[in-house]
């Protein structure tokens, strides 16, 4: 991490707004937290969320699970 990382929060969470196919960063950082796991997804991996909910996923697998739970009415 660089001086400049740390001025511009690159290397804190970002505040993602998650839109269908796309999202907008509204405060800029390196990364976001899995909604299910924690795990840390840096932005340039980013490729899971679920729009209604504003939530990010790491993986499709933990995607399709978060979104079978939802079904059976887990939270």
């Amino acid at each position: 991490m660089n001086r400049m990382d740390r001025i511009f929060g690159a290397s804190d969470e970002a505040r993602v707004r998650f839109a269908h196919m796309d999202y907008q960063v509204v405060l800029p950082g390196s990364h976001v937290r899995c909604a299910v796991t924690g795990q840390r997804i840096p932005l340039t991996e980013l490729r899971y969320w679920n729009v209604d909910r504003q939530e990010a996923y790491a993986s499709s697998i933990i995607a399709f699970q978060r979104y079978r739970d939802l079904k059976a009415g887990k939270r």
